[in-house]
């Protein structure tokens, strides 16, 4: 796709420095600009590179529409410089469109410049429709598009010019493509702006603390941090008094009914109720009548299909950035594991599994035997006969079966990959039907 770029250097500017602070910087400020570029041409990164850093600020790459999602659900950018096409003879802008929406669906604060071809100002106009706060045309001058992203940074939605200045650390994106999560990600779209309390359901580990947030993040309250309280502990009960914005309930279904009672008369007017319970049924109408507008189940990480690898590929890229290691690769191996592992804790099961493997490994790649570590294997059974439970017994097929794919069946080496000896292996295989 490099011929799609290759006018993005104009002579123009060699002649006609950038025009920044007599410092060097950008006049917004001294504090340099954190800045995503999601482009998948590596000749046009390394020339924004150049000229972001130059300016004084610090630019992140993002190939394509999977790891900016990821990079944006991590952190939140002072701008995001986006282009609109990422498939080799795609001209319409119909991916960077639908990346953009998932952008300001999950950050409505996002502050976006697109990069469009000189004929594509139909593909601009939709952008800035669709929120995008301005436009570049190819090819540009960079001292155009570093004023355009620093005008970009300096914006401020004008719901929140008159509200607290606390922002809070990332977004909270929703990691996934499919129609479950999809649903839920509808559901915040049109209930997070208004003071509707709502219940949110689903397993543990699912990700309901995380939708919690971003029904926050799009809340009238954004500006605000949100208070949690756990209604088991008596102390945390204080924290709700003084709630001026959201109040994140956490098992006030655990309850009895004279406790909810005094939780519902408790609850400030001007307070919007959100909270995560195990049991709905147990939650009396009373109280549901006020916290319990709306309820979101969670889907499961089994109901999401393959969302399962984009979280583990997320999962690995924050755990390679908290402990500074190189972002690795899920082999093809590892990946089926991932799909066919029934996960203990959901995705925060897989979350866990994914950091072991990336301080445990070696290089750029997780294996499948690095990914589900023995120690996580249910012992070698006595009793064949005996009936499998909490489906382990699935989960350690699955993992011979990757090991046994990752080694080209060679029963040695995949042996030595699963911390087992040749005849333990074969044992499990024969249990199996391998």
């Amino acid at each position: 796709m490099e011929q799609r770029f290759s006018r993005i250097t104009n002579t123009d500017d060699r002649s006609q420095p950038d025009a920044l602070s007599t410092n060097g910087r950008s006049e917004t400020g001294s504090r340099g600009l954190s800045i995503l570029l999601v482009d998948d041409n590596p000749h046009v990164a390394d020339s924004l590179d150049v000229a972001v850093r130059l300016a004084g600020h610090a630019l992140d790459r993002a190939e394509g529409p999977e790891d900016a999602l990821s990079r944006l659900a991590m952190r939140r950018y002072d701008a995001v410089l986006l282009d609109m096409n990422y498939t080799a003879g795609r001209t319409n802008g119909a991916e960077g469109l639908a990346l953009l929406s998932r952008i300001m669906s999950d950050d409505p604060g996002a502050r976006v410049v697109v990069i469009t071809a000189h004929s594509g100002i139909r593909i601009a106009v939709e952008a800035m429709r669709a929120g995008a706060r301005d436009f570049v045309m190819k090819p540009w001058r960079n001292a155009d598009l570093l004023a355009k992203l620093e005008a970009a940074a300096a914006w401020t939605a004008p719901a929140a010019a008159s509200r607290s200045p606390y922002v809070d650390p990332a977004p909270a994106g929703l990691i996934g493509d499919s129609p479950a999560i999809a649903r839920v990600r509808d559901i915040v779209r049109r209930v997070g702006p208004t003071m509707a309390g709502v219940l949110i359901a689903g397993p543990s580990g699912s990700g309901r603390g995380l939708v919690a947030m971003a029904l926050h993040a799009a809340s009238p309250h954004a500006a605000l941090p949100m208070v949690q309280v756990d209604l088991r502990d008596p102390e945390a009960w204080a924290r709700i008094d003084a709630a001026d914005g959201t109040l994140l309930l956490r098992h006030s279904d655990r309850l009895g009914s004279v406790e909810q009672a005094r939780l519902l008369d408790r609850l400030p007017d001007g307070a919007r109720a959100i909270a995560i319970a195990d049991d709905v049924a147990a939650i009396d109408p009373a109280l549901a009548r006020r916290i319990a507008a709306v309820t979101i189940t969670v889907p499961s990480l089994a109901q999401r299909g393959e969302d399962a690898l984009l979280l583990a590929r997320h999962f690995a890229r924050m755990a390679a950035e908290r402990y500074g290691r190189p972002a690795p690769r899920l082999t093809p191996a590892a990946e089926d594991a991932v799909m066919r592992i029934d996960w203990p804790d959901q995705a925060r099961g897989l979350a866990a599994a994914v950091e072991r493997a990336v301080l445990l490994g070696e290089g750029d790649m997780i294996d499948a035997a690095l990914l589900v570590s023995p120690s996580h294997a249910p012992a070698e059974a006595t009793d064949t006969t005996a009936p499998s439970r909490f489906d382990l017994e699935e989960n350690e097929r699955a993992v011979i079966e990757a090991a046994l794919r990752e080694h080209h069946h060679n029963i040695t080496h995949a042996a030595t990959a699963l911390g087992l000896s040749r005849g333990a292996l074969y044992r499990r295989m024969e249990r199996h039907g391998l």
